[in-house]
Parts: structure tokens; C-alpha cells; sequence
């Protein structure tokens, strides 16, 4: 297995040493790994919601350009945005 040598804030190694006593991992390594393995999968995750906001802006502007789309006056945003969030609720019941 690679070996690497890095610098940690004391807090970070106080937090470590903390898991371990603990018992959640028997030693900084497999604390580091386990940290490693959340930070991936938040990236992954991350990634998923950028390609699905990409989506959901693509066919917003394709909307758009199809010309579907509802003009909402200043005065009217607010109320507009109640009955946009109080139809998800409805559905739910």
C-alpha cells in the first residue's frame, strides 16, 4: 500500500486521535481512508446534482425557446411562487 506523509492542524489530529480512542477505527489510517472514501462520494454526488441542474437548465432554455413559458408581473412573484410551492404539497395528500 502507498505511503504518504501529511500535515494536519491540530484539530484535525486532536479529532483523529479522538476516533481512535474511541474506537470507531484502530489507527489514523484507517480514519484518513474512511474520510477519503466520504469526500469521493460527496464528488460523485456532487457531480450527479451538477448533470441533473444542467438537464433541468437545458430544457428550461429549450422551453424558453419554444416559447413556454408563464410572464409573472413583479407584484404577482411573490403569490406566484406560494402556488408554486403549495401544488407539490397538494399532490403529496
Amino acid at each position: 500500500m502507498p505511503t504518504r506523509n501529511i500535515n494536519l492542524t491540530p484539530e484535525q489530529d486532536a479529532f483523529i486521535e479522538k476516533a481512535i480512542k474511541s474506537g470507531e477505527y484502530q489507527n489514523a489510517s484507517e480514519a484518513i481512508r474512511d474520510a477519503l472514501r466520504a469526500l469521493q462520494q460527496r464528488r460523485q454526488e456532487d457531480a450527479l446534482k451538477l448533470k441533473a441542474l444542467r438537464m433541468q437548465i437545458k430544457a428550461g432554455v429549450e422551453a424558453l425557446e419554444r416559447g413556454e413559458y408563464t410572464e409573472v408581473a413583479d407584484a404577482d412573484l411573490n403569490r406566484y411562487l406560494e402556488g408554486l410551492m403549495a401544488a407539490p404539497r397538494k399532490r403529496a395528500s
